[in-house]
């Protein structure tokens, strides 16, 4: 595998196991190759002991159960996992072109066009989530991946929870610099809300190539955020001085919904045929099965009625891992990029999905938003990784 020397784990059969990719405080994350496809995964190590220590089980126990439940080509895909006396074996998506921070620190303030291409595929990712009331709550550039084509991949679940409707969240977790008013208040809170706010400071990070709250000293920092405290530089256009004030809402009543993210004409400017249309939920998506993928797998040796049966259950096993890894990577070319599975979904929607009157609108936007901001940010402040607060409920 690319030079690397790999070697075979008991625990894992179906895996030619390669380098260390990383290091946690109670997991490592390894390269591999899937021996019957010939494609890259990431293997999360989870050392049993060490998350009994650190009294995480249930963190760990609730993302995996989350990451099962989740579908979606801008969320990080979990193949399965494999459990031992010792270790839990976690089978993720290879995104090899590293974490959206570094892209950029590296890159500096983006165009609006790229940076709404990425904007776009994160809020499609989001509203996925939120349509199976999985809220994320660490939503932060050190946590979306990019592939080998510039695409999204929203990762680590850590304290990401399910959400019944009408349900508040109470513990204040997450990266301080990305949390939402009435999260770092320690107020009851709902979940997409707090997503939403910190979504709108990615965009602003991705446009302005810096955070809209940042400061050295904690208490200071978490005024500015319950104050709404920032400022919009110059060179941002019309419409993203708009939507950013929207989504950086300090009342989270007021805030700006998705839908209404969706229907925004800074976002409706070149929206991918596949992202046009609302997400699938889990269920609808586990009913549609590509016939193409499907003789692939059949041909690696694998029953026809076995493979469909375990996708609609959404089992995991050999049959399904090789589907998937199968179509993920077909999805990649950089050709046609996940357009395939999403189009009928589009069929007779697209024209519906962006109305007129709102594309002609794009014009005549105006900041009536900034309207009493604040100028107080050091413009000059470097990034900051920022701190972990608190453990999810």
């Amino acid at each position: 595998m690319d030079g690397y020397k790999c070697k075979q784990v008991s625990a894992l059969p179906n895996y030619r196991v390669g380098k260390t990719l990383g290091y946690g405080t109670f997991a490592k994350v390894k390269l591999a190759e899937h021996v019957a496809t010939g494609h890259k995964v990431a293997i999360k190590v989870l050392n049993r002991n060490k998350i009994k220590e650190m009294n995480i089980v249930g963190k760990v126990q609730r993302e995996i159960k989350i990451l099962r439940m989740l579908m979606h080509p801008h969320i990080i895909r979990q193949y399965e996992v494999v459990e031992t006396p010792d270790n839990i074996y976690v089978v993720m998506e290879y995104v090899q072109s590293g974490e959206l921070f570094d892209y950029i620190v590296e890159k500096g303030k983006l165009p609006e066009d790229e940076g709404r291409y990425l904007f776009q595929q994160i809020i499609a990712g989001v509203e996925y989530c939120h349509r199976n009331r999985v809220v994320h709550r660490d939503l932060k550039p050190e946590n979306i991946l990019l592939d080998a084509n510039c695409n999204i991949k929203i990762a680590d679940f850590g304290l990401s929870n399910v959400m019944p409707d009408g349900h508040f969240l109470k513990t204040s977790c997450g990266s301080p610099n990305y949390a939402a008013p009435e999260v770092i208040a320690g107020k009851p809170y709902a979940g997409p809300q707090a997503d939403i706010w910190s979504c709108g400071v990615i965009l602003y990070a991705l446009l302005c190539g810096k955070l809209p709250f940042d400061d050295e000293v904690v208490p200071s920092l978490f005024s500015k955020i319950k104050r709404g405290e920032y400022t919009l530089p110059d060179h941002l256009s019309y419409a993203a001085r708009d939507l950013i004030p929207r989504m950086l809402m300090v009342d989270p009543v007021m805030r700006i919904s998705i839908a209404e993210i969706r229907q925004h004409p800074w976002f409706n400017i070149h929206v991918p045929g596949y992202l046009a249309a609302p997400p699938l939920d889990t269920a609808e998506q586990a009913r549609k099965i590509d016939e193409e993928i499907i003789q692939e797998v059949i041909k690696l040796g694998f029953d026809r009625n076995q493979v469909i049966g375990s996708l609609v259950s959404r089992i995991q096993n050999e049959a399904t891992v090789a589907y998937y890894l199968l179509l993920d990577n077909r999805r990649r070319a950089p050709s046609d990029y996940f357009q395939t599975s999403f189009k009928e979904r589009l069929d007779g929607t697209l024209s519906s999905m962006i109305p007129p009157q709102v594309l002609a609108s794009y014009p005549a936007l105006v900041d009536h938003h900034m309207t009493g901001l604040q100028s107080r940010v050091n413009v000059d402040k470097s990034w900051t990784l920022g701190l972990q607060m608190g453990s999810p409920e």
